[in-house]
């Protein structure tokens, strides 16, 4: 009975100190660490990918200002990317007992970096913030904190974490502390007993008698068999105990394993993959342009348009607004829906530029339009640089994942069967003369047999037998954007300049402008020097991959008049 006793005091011992490893001796569930005191600062602070412990779980990012600031959070490349040469404070990793810095020399002044298209969050805060920090997509991001642009950045920073300092003894001992006392209580049930008829002890037998040798023979094998149940328990107590003693104090003790610096494609070059925005992003881009654009054609105020227009996207719309303001009947132009969004491109981060497509369709827009955007430089937003509506009866072709296709470089062929910028100037000789060397290179498309069968009209038309009439449409190489497609091939965006050139043949000619467009734009019935007249156009190409025998496929379009000028 003694040791049962023993076995189950043991027990419950075992147990006592793995319950407390887990409660009153547990270590602390979280861990903070800071900013060094005195670290040097500067207008920008950067909290690098390495020192989030992704395997952590929730971090929590606490920061002190003596006023407002902004807490951007971002790709890493592209954080760096944003800050350049400025001068920054940089908490690169967690130390033992605080957060690791670096300090770099540069620039005093960044811009405000509120509404920058390059953040995946941001919040504005007043004196403090927690931030919970959850990267919102696979890869390294970063954490950009900034305050007027001029004054020192926020450095008041600490992080918490979830505490991975580990009692590994705990269950063991609870479950081995309660198996003992199970198999103590089990003793007491099961003591050895005097045998006999219940009515007391039997008679020792008589010394030197064979009874007598019998009785001593059975003591003898009790007593070893008590000794040899107790014996394995008591070893294994002991150890349980010695090891408790010895693994307490050091599954006391924060143990965190932390990067020591950037994974390979995070805070350099941009993770491969990687797309140049989110969907989350790209939303909000779009809904900015598309309030921007809504905005400016309410008011026909094409500098409204600048924040997020440019190239052939700004030069059409403001065209536009110029001539409706001469003439109320000329057409508005369509409509920028940022939503909602039928497919789009998102390249893989890279070098600036970059682009994205995004094809929209809003309650104003009959036909699917394809918004193009230009990212010129990392401190720059995204920019509308063409808004092209398909062609009725086209395709537009398949895109792929986010981040799996890459931008194309607007000179070269890169596996594709002509290459962008020849592909736009290839249209342009087409329409400029039909029945040149392109004239087998595209499939019949609308744009292309409007615009032609008008140049053929105006020529054929005897009203105009008294002029010298041309057309001419030359690319403008700058404006040309390509993206790449799930089948190899690519969509190409190209602009045109179109000028239709009417002057009088001989002395006495002249050119009648009355009651048409240009009479309102020139203020001139008539013209004996003659008149240009200046189109814009966009267009969107499919061009196959090489070795493809498909046609290039014109799949959307845009004109939209200029200008008209007297000779």
């Amino acid at each position: 009975m003694k040791t049962a006793v023993s076995i189950i005091i043991a027990g419950v011992l075992l147990m006592l100190i793995g319950i407390g490893q887990r409660t009153f001796w547990a270590p602390p569930e979280t861990v903070t660490f800071s900013v060094p005191a005195g670290a040097e600062t500067g207008p920008v602070t950067v909290i690098d990918a390495a020192a989030r412990n992704n395997d952590a779980g929730d971090v929590d990012i606490a920061v002190k200002s003596g006023g407002a600031f902004t807490l951007a959070v971002g790709r890493a490349a592209d954080v760096d990317a944003w800050v350049g040469d400025a001068a920054h404070l940089r908490v690169t990793g967690v130390g033992d007992e605080e957060l690791k810095t670096e300090f770099t020399d540069g620039e005093a002044t960044v811009p405000d970096p509120r509404g920058a298209d390059l953040w995946t969050s941001e919040e504005t805060a007043e004196g403090s913030v927690t931030h919970s920090w959850i990267n919102p997509a696979e890869g390294d991001f970063s954490i950009l904190l900034v305050s007027d642009g001029t004054a020192a950045a926020p450095s008041d920073i600490s992080i918490t974490e979830p505490n991975d300092a580990s009692t590994p003894l705990a269950v063991p001992l609870i479950v081995a502390g309660a198996l003992l006392a199970v198999l103590g209580i089990a003793l007491l049930f099961v003591a050895p007993r005097s045998t006999g008829s219940g009515r007391g002890r039997s008679t020792p037998a008589p010394e030197g008698s064979r009874a007598y040798l019998r009785q001593q023979r059975a003591g003898a094998d009790r007593g070893a068999r008590a000794r040899r149940m107790v014996h394995p328990v008591a070893v294994a107590a002991a150890a349980l105990l010695a090891g408790t003693a010895v693994a307490g104090p050091a599954a006391a003790q924060p143990a965190i394993q932390q990067q020591t610096k950037p994974a390979e494609g995070g805070s350099g070059e941009g993770r491969p993959g990687a797309p140049a925005v989110l969907e989350p992003q790209l939303e909000r881009i779009l809904d900015s342009v598309a309030t921007t654009v809504a905005e400016a054609d309410a008011a026909a105020d094409s500098k409204l348009l600048q924040p997020r227009t440019a190239g052939a996207a700004l030069e059409l719309r403001t065209a536009g607004y110029a001539v409706r303001a001469k003439d109320k009947k000329a057409s508005a132009p369509a409509p920028v829906a940022g939503s909602p969004v039928l497919t789009r491109i998102v390249p893989a981060a890279g070098e600036w530029p970059r682009t994205v497509l995004a094809l929209t369709k809003g309650e104003g827009n009959p036909v699917p339009q394809a918004l193009v955007l230009t990212q010129d430089s990392p401190r720059t937003n995204y920019k509308l640089v063409s808004a092209i509506q398909m062609l009725p009866g086209t395709t537009f072709p398949a895109s792929a994942a986010d981040g799996a296709l890459k931008e194309l470089a607007p000179d070269a062929a890169d596996g594709l069967a002509m290459a962008p910028q020849a592909a736009v100037a290839a249209i342009a000789d087409f329409l400029t003369s039909p029945k040149g060397k392109h004239n087998g290179t595209f499939e019949a498309n609308s744009f292309a047999d409007a615009i032609t069968g008008f140049q053929s009209g105006v020529v054929a038309d005897r009203n105009n037998a008294a002029a010298t009439i041309s057309f001419r449409h030359v690319a403008q190489a700058p404006n040309t954007r390509a993206l790449g497609t799930e089948d190899g091939g690519a969509v190409v965006f190209g602009y045109l300049k179109h000028t239709y050139s009417s002057v009088p043949k001989g002395r006495g000619d002249s050119i009648d402008l009355n009651g048409t467009i240009y009479e309102t734009l020139t203020g001139r019935e008539k013209t004996e020097k003659g008149i240009d007249v200046n189109y814009g156009e966009a267009v969107m190409m499919y061009v196959p991959p090489a070795g493809s025998k498909d046609k290039i496929r014109v799949i959307g379009a845009a004109q939209q008049l200029l200008a008209a000028k007297l000779k």
